[in-house]
């Protein structure tokens, strides 16, 4: 074998490896975890199923066409048209009419005492805002699992859309229009969601996260949440916090307690406990923090933070402060 070859094989096998981590880290809206998505999993199947079945019919009569030859039909050419051009296609798209209308109005239909979340699309992030709670995160949105859930869908600039496919549908957040969205985690788990509507250049990377948790582990996240926030536990973070303040951190961002009120970039009161940089971009490790305050641009191509240029003092302790916010 050249050394060409193997170099072609092992090309292919490493895509393949890299497929199937994509493939299995992906969310397949055909594997539901709440009755919203199984509903519309399951109109999906029955124009699967239909859909099937005229090719089955179809391929079938082809094969019996070309096995024939010339011999005549018993059925004559006005009955295949009557019954395959307008009797089949109208029973098949009634059926469809009628499952579909009901499954829209069942998704459309409240449920009683929903959680209450309001999510604002930006170019490439989400705000994420419990007003009943009074308590404001970004990029990840936690809810009790088993609880129905009601989120209005806004955006700040184009148009997003507001997809977990493991949970729900597709809805657009449009400009000046409030949307509602509304689903119910089965379990605790990760679900992670996307933009579904093309928005710009980091239109891919606009990610976030459904953190659904038991009940109780949920109370105690809302009430650390709103409790008011206690000063730097370290010097170091002391040190962080004022390097936050004095540069264009806090031009930007928000941060609970603080005089730091930016609403440019994503609110960080909890950025310590939250899994990812970046709308889902990359981990929320120390390594990958400092690369994004230094250049963001060189993780997530297009956004709108701009470098930071620190000392490597105050890289560390910017890092160990934002670390600290939970």
């Amino acid at each position: 074998m050249t050394r060409a070859r193997c170099r072609a094989l092992a090309g292919v096998a490493v895509g393949i490896v890299l497929l199937a981590a994509c493939s299995k880290a992906s969310p397949n809206a055909l594997e539901p975890k709440g009755p919203d998505a199984r509903s519309i999993a399951d109109v999906a199947w029955l124009m699967f199923a239909m859909a099937t079945a005229v090719y089955v019919v179809v391929a079938g009569f082809i094969i019996v066409g070309a096995l024939r030859g010339a011999k005549a039909s018993r059925i004559s050419d006005n009955a295949f048209i009557w019954v395959g051009g307008l009797f089949a296609p109208i029973a098949i798209l009634a059926i469809l009419a009628v499952v579909t209308v009901k499954t829209t109005d069942s998704l459309r239909t409240p449920d009683p005492n929903p959680l209450k979340i309001e999510a604002t699309g930006f170019q490439y992030w989400w705000a994420v805002e419990y007003p009943d709670e009074k308590v404001t995160t970004a990029n990840e949105i936690r809810v009790p699992a088993g609880r129905p859930v009601e989120i209005g869908l806004h955006s700040k600039d184009v148009i997003h859309s507001f997809w977990v496919p493991e949970l729900a549908g597709k809805v657009d957040m449009v400009p000046g229009q409030r949307n509602v969205i509304r689903f119910t985690a089965d379990k605790p788990g990760e679900y992670r969601g996307q933009c579904a509507e093309f928005c710009g250049l980091q239109h891919a990377k606009m990610a976030f996260l459904v953190v659904a948790e038991e009940p109780g582990d949920y109370e105690r996240w809302v009430i650390r949440q709103q409790r008011p926030r206690s000063g730097p536990s370290s010097e170091r973070e002391a040190a962080g916090e004022q390097v936050f303040m004095r540069s264009s951190c806090a031009g930007c961002h928000a941060v609970r307690g603080t005089e730091a009120q930016g609403t440019l970039g994503p609110d960080l009161s909890d950025f310590g406990s939250r899994r990812t940089i970046g709308a889902v971009a990359v981990p929320n490790t120390r390594g990958h923090l400092a690369g994004w305050i230094e250049n963001s641009q060189s993780i997530k191509p297009g956004n709108l933070m701009p470098p930071v240029q620190l000392e490597p003092d105050e890289l560390l302790n910017l890092i160990e402060y934002l670390e600290g916010l939970s």
